[in-house]
């Protein structure tokens, strides 16, 4: 028998061109047109929220040639054709995008920052925690995650490919790995008549395979944490649906730590003869780089049994230093399925050995006992292949699951050892990835039905427009695919000096452990606070607990101090690493000692940064308002006191407002702002506000009765110096950027909000003013640029042109949209949120291909930069908008309207608005 199966039962696919190899039984296909809409008629105004406009939906599948639907694939989420190709092909922001004025204002930097790379790179063979030489090139490719938070993660691309990986905490790979597919081999009448590699890919290794799967077939369908791939096979009236299962549950802190995933597919046989499926996993042992070539690789099969289940497949051992692991691949084995496997091949070869095995019978050899250690520089991988037989109109399942067991990790220094949150479960020897992949094949159902339960809230709203429906679930990505880690914290690892005053630290990170995420894979510095007070609308509300030991983490390092002085390369200065009571800007690299090391961030002395402190104060009463606990509050008092004190001396004329430094001394750290502005000047207002909250609640009157004073003068000293009647200036400078419209200028307001705060009794900027402001910034800087359709420009001069007197004032910023968005809905600006926020999922799903990747900023041409970063995150500050919006008007109703039990007037406390927010 030949390698292949005869041309005649092959799909031939034309590279670039929807012509397809159409059988007679099959006829002409009609083109599934794919909506954004939630029915093919949509009636609504287009004023209303769930509005939208048929001409914007569908062009991701506008090439699928298919029919198929696929196995209970849901209306919602993120669709794309296997065969689409984005026509737009940005590239990372590198220096020849900045303007002469600017790169003449920056050169000293650029200077010190050639010198600082090539120190790191040449002389101390590290990874800059920054990279401007080496961005990470566009690859329109990505699809959902696997892997739960904090124990690394495996990205499978929405054509199939297995392709960016992180294993090693916080540093990515980003290589697609050929020989990590799924093939499908089908029999009839004991004779294999396809067999398909489901992979579009055209490689130059494993030729005997075959690849080239016409994409025009099918589609990818994404709702993280799960994914949905549909296989229409043409001429086998055999549709294939693999449904991807990753345990990311809100409010679990035990299996939402597992690092696996599962692929469930569903085979459809439409036609009326029987047919045998055989699915075919086969997955190399390690990536094929540096780390596989000094050898000592190995394969092993296993099959365990527990709790009348059985789960067979293969472990490849991968024992390279310093964070030796094991993969599994697995499949379950019922009474209906076949499980069999081939411990070792060449993944560099032609690959016709295992080609020629599964064409022979559908089912692999199974050779017993453990491969041979791989000598240096020689790959090999394995695979697992599992077969069922159908009936004519028949259905089956074939199930499988990839496990990883990393357990014990070193960072870059190599300095500590660490083990992820999953061993307290799952042991920390190495040797749980069998009972990692049993453990996932015998409870992806009950996950699956809590994600359901989760999302369907959501989902089934029909006020809510379908593409904030998918941008609401699939940003969340980011909260185990952010070089996150989930660290168990030693006993002895906690500096009781420093923790003393702090009741409940000791409890709270021995329960939950350390939680860390990066600013954004391409900058590499974990728990980076300022981008944090947007993301962290996302932790608050799904994993409170993850929230509370971060704030723990940060106020830790607070009180910490570093004062090794180094040069810092925007302005030269020499300066110590970190100073007490200020808040540090990110807990460390990844690729250094994080935790032990703070402030990787070398760019600016982030200690006389104007945001840092006030969004401490503020996170920390927000986290306080929204899950009720006291004894965290209590903790967190005297830190906030302290570092409010150290901010104090930003206040030089002594108004009641501080003034920024006069250079880009804050979150937009390449926009200089001087004196009284309307960001920094916003959040130490309403920072001030909390302190008076908080001072109240811990019966501390003096200190209410200061920052009650200072709230007084500093409000007269804000509306005075910056609004001026449409909107707050940028800054109080002489500069051109002082009158400047900042997208997001009413942050501190957005804060209070979410706070519960913020009008009434507790009203701290004129509510007027903030919905003119709005309106102004939804006038401006959103429809007044690129049509409304890609969000809201950061800076947008009066007279409408964008404000290009800085390197990020031009830029869309899709986290800080989403933050505007939530404040326009927080103020009754309900259909300018989501118009809004809109133009970015658009944007960056459906036009540019940075599908769970998503930037951190974009300009209106060319260009993107950083990508796949923390602050999208802060979509979930839309959500918190929406449902205190809802509980506002359930608890504003008459009793008799309600139906509920409940009497008039607001009624949802910290702890029943946390209920709520869940989702739960």
């Amino acid at each position: 028998m030949g390698t292949r199966v005869p041309d005649s039962e092959q799909t031939s696919c034309a590279k670039g061109h929807p012509q397809v190899y159409r059988p007679e039984d099959t006829e002409a296909t009609e083109a599934l047109q794919v909506t954004d809409c939630e029915s093919p008629k949509d009636n609504r105004p287009q004023n209303e929220p769930g509005y939208c406009s048929p001409e914007d939906s569908g062009q991701l599948m506008a090439s699928y040639e298919g029919k198929a639907k696929g196995y209970q694939v849901p209306p919602f989420g993120w669709r794309i054709c296997l065969a689409h190709e984005f026509a737009e092909k940005r590239k990372p922001f590198h220096a020849n995008n900045i303007s002469l004025s600017n790169l003449i204002k920056h050169a000293g930097m650029g200077l010190r920052y050639l010198q600082w790379w090539y120190q790191k790179t040449q002389v101390e063979k590290k990874t800059p925690f920054i990279d401007f030489m080496n961005c990470v090139p566009l690859r329109q490719i990505y699809g959902c995650p696997l892997g739960g938070i904090g124990g690394g993660t495996i990205t499978r691309g929405w054509r199939g490919q297995f392709c960016r990986w992180q294993l090693n905490p916080g540093m990515y790979q980003h290589q697609t790995v050929i020989a990590d597919q799924f093939t499908v081999c089908l029999r009839r009448e004991g004779q294999t008549v396809y067999q398909q590699v489901l992979s579009v890919e055209r490689p130059s290794v494993l030729r005997s395979w075959n690849w080239g799967l016409c994409g025009y077939f099918a589609f990818y369908h994404a709702l993280y944490p799960r994914a949905w791939t549909v296989y229409q096979l043409p001429g086998q009236n055999v549709t294939l649906t693999c449904r991807q299962i990753t345990p990311i549950l809100p409010h679990d802190y035990q299996d939402s730590s597992l690092p696996v995933g599962v692929f469930v597919w569903d085979v459809q046989n439409e036609g009326d003869e029987a047919l045998e499926v055989s699915i075919m996993f086969s997955m190399r042992n390690g990536l094929g780089g540096g780390d596989d070539t000094p050898g000592g690789l190995w394969n092993e099969p296993f099959c365990l049994e527990r709790d009348g289940e059985t789960t067979q497949g293969l472990l490849l051992h991968h024992p390279t230093l310093p964070n030796p692991y094991t993969m599994a691949v697995a499949a379950r084995l019922t009474a209906d399925t076949t499980v069999t496997h081939i411990t070792a091949f060449d993944p560099d070869s032609t690959g016709q050995q295992v080609w020629q095995d599964l064409l022979q019978d559908g089912q692999l050899d199974s050779p017993v006992g453990p491969s041979a250690p791989t000598q240096k520089g020689v790959g090999i991988a394995g695979a697992v292949c599992a077969s069922d037989k159908l009936p004519p109109r028949g259905r089956c399942r074939l199930e499988f699951s990839l496990a990883w067991d990393m357990p014990r990790i070193m960072f870059g220094a190599k300095g500590q050892d660490y083990y992820r949150r999953y061993t307290r479960f799952f042991g920390p020897n190495g040797d749980a990835a069998p009972a990692l992949s049993h453990y996932a094949l015998r409870h992806y159902a009950e996950w699956e039905e809590r994600i359901s339960a989760w999302q369907s809230p959501v989902l089934g709203d029909r006020s809510l427009p379908a593409w904030y429906k998918s941008a609401l679930f699939n940003e969340l990505y980011f909260l185990a695919d952010g070089g996150t880690v989930w660290l168990e914290v030693p006993e002895d690892s906690l500096p009781e000096e420093l923790a003393g005053s702090m009741c409940h630290l000791h409890p709270i990170l021995r329960e939950y452990g350390r939680f860390g995420y990066l600013e954004g894979q391409e900058y590499r510095m974990y728990n980076t606070y300022d981008v944090h007070f947007y993301a962290s609308f996302a932790l608050i509300m799904l994993w409170p607990k993850l929230e509370l030991s971060l704030q723990y983490d940060m106020a830790l390092a607070t009180l910490g101090e570093d004062l090794t002085r180094r040069r810092y390369l925007m302005s030269g200065v020499m300066a110590p690493v970190k100073r007490r009571n200020v808040i540090p800007h990110d807990i460390g690299d990844p690729d250094d000692e994080p935790w032990l090391r703070v402030n990787a961030y070398l760019i600016h002395d982030t200690a006389d940064w104007k945001d840092l402190n006030l969004k401490f104060v503020l996170q920390i009463y927000r986290d306080y308002h929204l899950t009720g606990d006291q004894g965290f509050l209590r903790d967190m008092w005297p830190v906030c006191l302290a570092v409010m004190e150290s901010e104090m001396k930003f206040d030089k004329d002594q108004d009641g407002l501080i003034e920024n430094g006069g250079y880009a001394d804050q979150t937009y750290d390449g926009w200089v702002t001087t004196g009284p502005s309307a960001y920094c000047g916003g959040l130490w207002l309403a920072a001030v506000a909390v302190m008076v909250r908080m001072a109240a609640l811990c019966g501390a009157q003096d200190v209410q009765d200061r920052f009650s004073s200072i709230l007084s003068r500093g409000q007269e000293a804000y509306e005075r110096l910056l609004w001026n009647g449409r909107y707050y200036n940028y800054d109080c400078s002489s500069h051109p950027q002082s009158r400047s419209i900042m997208s997001d200028q009413c942050a501190g307001q957005w804060f209070l909000r979410a706070c519960g705060l913020g009008e009434g009794d507790t009203e701290v900027f004129p509510i007027p003013h903030v919905v003119r402001a709005l309106q102004t910034i939804f006038e401006l800087n959103v429809q007044a640029f690129a049509g409304g359709a890609m969000g809201a420009v950061n800076g947008m001069q009066p007279h409408g042109v964008p404000d290009r007197t800085s390197v990020q004032s031009d830029e869309v910023w899709v986290g800080v949209v989403y933050g505007l968005a939530a404040t326009m809905i927080q103020e009754g600006l309900t259909w300018e949120g989501f118009r809004t926020a809109e133009g970015c999922y658009r944007t960056v799903w459906e036009r540019l291909g940075l599908a769970f990747q998503t930037p951190e900023a974009y300009c209106q041409q060319q260009v993107y930069r950083s990508l796949a970063y923390m602050r999208p995150l802060s979509i979930w500050a839309m959500q918190l908008a929406l449902q205190q919006q809802q509980q506002h008007k359930k608890a504003s109703r008459p009793k008799a309207e309600q139906g509920t039990g409940l009497s008039t007037g607001p009624k949802f406390g910290p702890k029943e608005a946390m209920a709520n927010l869940s989702l739960e």
